[in-house]
């Protein structure tokens, strides 16, 4: 897919959107309350994965960037009975 067509598509799926909340005042309570869920869930996947991102880079690395040599984990092997 170029660049343009990505453009196109993004800017088509925005004006969708501005059309969708302009009518959303005159709109059925039915379609309300739809478009809110929608629109919650898509916050909800954005905020969470923002969080599983930062929480990933914090275990990974330290706030200098280098890695943590506390957070190593050691291979542990099964006791022989």
């Amino acid at each position: 897919m170029s660049s343009e067509s990505f453009l196109k598509e993004v800017q088509a799926i925005g004006e969708k959107f501005l059309l969708k909340l302009q009518k959303l005042p005159r709109a059925e309570p039915v379609e309300i309350i739809s478009f809110s869920v929608v629109l919650l869930f898509i916050v909800t996947v954005l905020v969470l994965t923002i969080i599983a991102c930062s929480c990933c880079c914090c275990s990974c690395c330290g706030c200098d960037g280098r890695p943590d040599p506390r957070r190593r984990k050691s291979q542990v092997s099964p006791a022989a009975h």
